[in-house]
């Protein structure tokens, strides 16, 4: 494990092939979101404008990498029926796409029989696994980054990514149970 980790916008700034991101959880509470989610739940705004502050360098950052030739891919494994913050998250996913995400959701129960890591994580290039440590209330853990090498990790992960990639709805297909 690496004493000095890089920055995630490092990591994905450094990219030349391909970014790949799994999420697992069904709730998240990042302080970063805490305002926009708030409002949804309020009055099921969701900001999608992607020139706004709480996106645009986020579109920035992703069409970028997009535009050297990154592939950015997204899948995310959500319990049906789904909670609120994976509806508030599929209202907001038109922006991940509108940067050059691409995006999949797999069911739960379509993935009971995949072998996954235990946490969140993105995958640069093949060689870098960034796990991404939550509390149980869904916010970031008090754990500094966590980036692994090593060949056999990011084989597995790379493997388990591309197992929920193959079974995955892409977004503009899924529909929200």
């Amino acid at each position: 494990m690496s004493q000095n980790v890089p920055s995630f916008d490092e990591l994905m700034e450094a990219a030349q092939q391909s970014a790949m991101h799994l999420e697992m959880r069904d709730q998240y509470a990042v302080g970063d979101e805490a305002d926009d989610f708030n409002t949804w739940l309020r009055n099921g705004q969701r900001d999608a404008d992607p020139n706004s502050q709480y996106w645009a360098s986020w579109v920035d950052m992703i069409s970028r990498a997009v535009a050297r030739g990154v592939v950015v891919r997204r899948a995310r494994i959500v319990s049906e029926p789904v909670t609120d913050y994976i509806r508030y998250e599929h209202a907001g996913t038109v922006v991940n796409v509108h940067a050059g995400e691409q995006v999949r959701w797999l069911a739960r129960q379509r993935a009971a029989d995949l072998m996954l890591p235990g946490a969140d994580l993105w995958i640069f290039d093949g060689s870098q696994v960034l796990f991404n440590h939550f509390s149980g209330d869904g916010n970031w853990a008090d754990l500094p980054m966590e980036l692994r090498t090593e060949p056999s990790i990011v084989k597995q992960c790379s493997d388990a990514f591309e197992a929920v990639w193959e079974r995955a709805v892409p977004h503009d297909k899924y529909e929200i149970h």
